[in-house]
């Protein structure tokens, strides 16, 4: 999102927030972004969507890491709520296999940039781009470090079944 943008001022307050859910007036939007929400915006859910690819309202929120879980036009509110990404983790001899879905979920799990995921790996923000968009997968002693990464961040996610898994399953 970019300064200066008619609803950069609106990202800026959800990027700021500590509230979750965070609930807000359309008066309250209108001041923030310091002129008037278009007529749309008062009557029609649709405005309020996440799925607005492009939509420069929607950026603001979903950049902000928020979604809208409540859009009551009658009361002029909107709840906007954190959104926790869900990835498809696969595991390998019980750990983590640090593929592109793995290395970006462990980034947004740390509320990090690529930059400065980076900085904390000791690596350039093009590797993690690289990692992020499959062109390779870390060397060895990177995955070993990646692991100790997300055991410090308590990084926990739910395990997946891989298809072994269920192949095993009803064996004892």
């Amino acid at each position: 999102m970019k300064p200066g943008s008619k609803y950069y001022p609106l990202y800026q307050r959800l990027a700021q927030a500590e509230a979750d859910p965070l609930t807000l007036t359309l008066d309250d939007i209108a001041a923030l972004i310091s002129g008037k929400l278009p007529e749309t915006a008062r009557t029609q859910r649709s405005w309020w969507s996440n799925r607005s690819k492009g939509a420069l309202q929607a950026n603001a929120w979903i950049m902000a890491g928020y979604h809208t879980q409540a859009i009551d036009l009658e009361h002029q509110t909107i709840t906007f709520k954190r959104f926790q990404a869900a990835y498809k983790i696969q595991r390998v001899d019980g750990g983590i296999k640090w593929d592109q879905a793995a290395i970006r979920a462990l980034r947004k799990h740390m509320h990090l940039t690529q930059s400065q995921f980076a900085e904390t790996l000791g690596v350039r923000r093009q590797t993690i781009s690289e990692w992020e968009n499959g062109v390779y997968e870390p060397d060895r002693s990177t995955t070993k470090h990646l692991g100790l990464v997300a055991e410090k961040e308590a990084f926990a996610p739910d395990r997946q079944p891989l298809p072994e898994d269920d192949a095993d399953e009803g064996l004892a």
